[in-house]
């Protein structure tokens, strides 16, 4: 231990609050600890009394004693069983009283425990994440159970997060966390038979591919009951772009009824609480605006076998500003996925591919809808990639259907969509869910053009996205971005690279101005 040549004086309690006075005074090589005071007062004080304490017992020397208040000496049983061996210094009236008090002081603080282990409160793991501890599943289902009764304040959740972030949960750390996430919740029963659903690992604008996979899937004959979410860091989730077309706030009784009348529905999970804890998760991740294989892989699983789910079908966009960047993560995550599923007993296929640029056309809910609509009416203009990607990913699941012909998959689901039965089951499901209604158009919508003239060699997934978040989506249900450009298309100085569509003339300006400043969300290489 380095010792302080200078006096010092640090303040471990009794700031912020009037509670657990604890001042540690290092001089000359020694460490005093003037007052050893429990925290009292609301649980967020008391649950620090459980913390580790900021220095290691077993090096403060010397405790010294104002009076024998709880809040002053109360936590020295605690400080005795964690490796204090130093001298207590104190008048003899204050020991006299301590003799009486502290037995019941480490009692009461016995007992708390024993309470918080048997209930679940999960502050210690919440710091143990924090300071880059492994937990186990115990300590998961603490947090998440604190976590659906609302134990957990903004600020704590916010740490978890930010403690599980980029690649701080391991495998097993995953799949313990996912497990926890489920086991709070709701877990619907579909009786016997193949239960199938599909997920995008997303960050690639567009691709609302997941209404027409359902409606092919739906149309085929098999129950996929989806369960989406709303965006966390996109401009759309497929509950968002589902929205605007039909109900999606249903609650578990009529997404049963639904189902049991069309084979399907598409549903917002937050209204069936199949995973409360994910909801409030997804609530503190969005403004943090950042991602991580772990809290991904347990978001996306534990709703998928809530949902009742038996086969599973995560569509992987690869490229250099999607979620997944390179072929490494994919398999990095494509493993993460594996084990999890595996530990789940769910039976996951996986398909990787391109996420070099959008797909679609629109970016935001009503403008993804209106290009889901356009598809499934066989619309001369439809986006004809956002077609061929629904139909690989829909052959795809029809074939990990059990009792599948191998590789028939994308022939049935070009068959289903061309003669328009996919379209039909789409139409029946949406006024099952409470009524259809066409997508509605931003009142304000301005180009963005090209400076130059030349070839389009890249796309900035997500700086585009932005541009889309800026004008007002997935909050303003119509706002977004339209962009019809490819890489490869040539393009003139002067012509529009893609269209700003807002709600109100604020954000269309505040949209317009931040992709002034971003010139390179595409690039455009001058030919000769």
């Amino acid at each position: 231990m380095k010792r302080h040549s200078s006096p010092s004086l640090q303040f471990l309690g009794a700031a912020g609050t009037v509670t657990g006075s604890r001042y540690l005074l290092e001089a000359d090589g020694r460490r005093v600890l003037i007052d050893c005071g429990l925290f009292q007062g609301y649980k967020q004080l008391r649950d620090r009394n459980r913390a580790a304490f900021p220095v290691p017992p077993e090096t403060i020397d010397t405790v010294l004693l104002t009076h024998a208040h709880f809040d002053h000496s109360g936590y020295i049983p605690a400080l005795v069983r964690n490796g204090f061996r130093g001298e207590v210094i104190c008048t003899p009236a204050t020991a006299e009283l301590c003799s009486l008090l502290l037995p019941d002081s480490g009692h009461l603080q016995e007992e708390e425990a024993r309470y918080a282990k048997r209930k679940g409160y999960s502050a210690p793991a919440l710091r143990a994440k924090v300071f880059g501890q492994r937990l186990g599943s115990a300590d998961f289902l603490a947090l998440m159970r604190d976590t659906v009764s609302n134990r957990l304040s903004d600020i704590e959740l916010t740490a978890f997060v930010t403690a599980c972030a980029g690649d701080r949960l391991d495998k097993e750390e995953t799949v313990a966390l996912t497990k926890a996430m489920l086991a709070v919740g709701e877990r619907i029963d579909w009786g016997s038979g193949a239960v199938l659903d599909k997920h995008c690992g997303g960050g690639l604008p567009g691709n609302r591919t997941t209404p027409i996979v359902f409606a092919i899937v739906a149309a085929a004959g098999h129950r996929i009951p989806k369960t989406s979410s709303l965006a966390i860091t996109s401009p759309a989730g497929t509950a968002d772009a589902m929205e605007v077309m039909a109900p999606v706030a249903l609650d578990l009784d009529t997404m049963r009824r639904v189902v049991e009348r069309e084979g399907g529905c598409i549903v917002w999970g937050g209204n069936v609480r199949l995973s409360p804890a994910d909801d409030v998760l997804i609530r503190i991740e969005r403004p943090l605006d950042f991602d991580s294989d772990g809290q991904l892989v347990a978001s996306v699983l534990s709703n998928k076998a809530a949902a009742g789910s038996t086969h599973v079908l995560i569509d992987i966009p690869i490229g250099p500003t999607a979620k997944v960047r390179s072929s490494a993560a994919a398999a990095f995550l494509e493993a993460r996925l594996l084990a999890t599923a595996q530990a789940l007993g769910l039976n996951l296929s996986m398909l990787r591919t391109d996420g070099l640029q959008p797909v679609g056309y629109g970016i935001g809910p009503a403008l993804e809808a209106e290009d889901v609509l356009s598809v499934l009416r066989k619309d001369a203009a439809a986006p004809c990639d956002l077609r061929s990607r629904a139909l690989d990913l829909a052959g795809a699941l029809l074939d990990a259907a059990p009792g599948a012909a191998p590789g028939s998959g994308r022939a049935i689901a070009c068959m289903l969509l061309d003669s328009g039965a996919a379209l039909r089951k789409f139409l029946a499901v949406c006024e099952a869910q409470g009524g259809f209604a066409e997508p509605g158009v931003a009142p304000h919508t301005r180009p963005v053009l090209a400076n130059r003239t030349g070839q389009i060699q890249a796309i900035d997934n997500r700086q585009l996205a932005k541009v889309a978040k800026v004008a007002g989506a997935p909050r303003g249900a119509t706002a977004g971005v339209v962009s019809r450009v490819r890489i490869g298309d040539g393009i003139h100085a002067g012509e529009p690279l893609f269209h700003v569509h807002s709600q109100s003339p604020g954000e269309l300006e505040y949209a317009f101005e931040y992709a002034s400043v971003h010139p390179d969300i595409f690039e455009v290489a001058v030919t000769q």
